[in-house]
């Protein structure tokens, strides 16, 4: 088994970004997406700019998604003012409607952390033994466990 060495050199990311590739497509569309959804909520009504998000951009049609259908109701009506306000960005001049999709938007809830309780005694305990330990790093270890046991 031969190993070959491959001559070419690493590209520098702009150069990959600056291609009309896949990557480069990816970023200019990502971009036009998240210049389209801070233009639309900087003119919704307050209660309604954390509730709607642009999904994407596809066949002239800009979907726009929802948590709840009264959100997407409401943007039914104003989809006229939405597209004039959309054909001023450039880029979007192409736009010629919306799709509308309810999904809804389950918040990250961080894991609950399992602490463990540190009886007063076993304080006392991790004390003693630190106490007596030569070995610095030990000591320490053991005066930081010793630390979680409350006071008496």
């Amino acid at each position: 088994m031969s190993i070959k060495v491959k001559r070419s050199q690493a590209q520098p990311i702009a150069r990959l970004l600056n291609k009309s590739g896949d990557i480069g497509q990816l970023m200019r569309q990502s971009r036009l997406i998240d210049q389209a959804q801070s233009h639309l909520r900087a003119h919704l009504p307050e209660e309604m700019r954390q509730h709607i998000f642009v999904g994407g951009f596809r066949e002239g049609r800009l979907t726009l998604i929802s948590g709840q259908a009264s959100w997407l109701t409401w943007l039914r009506f104003e989809q006229r003012r939405l597209l004039t306000l959309l054909h001023q960005l450039p880029g979007f001049e192409a736009v010629s409607g919306f799709t509308f999709k309810v999904r809804p938007v389950h918040p990250v809830e961080a894991p609950l952390r399992n602490t463990r309780k540190l009886s007063a005694s076993a304080g006392q305990t991790l004390t003693e033994c630190a106490s007596d330990m030569q070995n610095p790093a030990l000591r320490k270890a053991l005066e930081r466990l010793a630390s979680h046991a409350p006071e008496k």
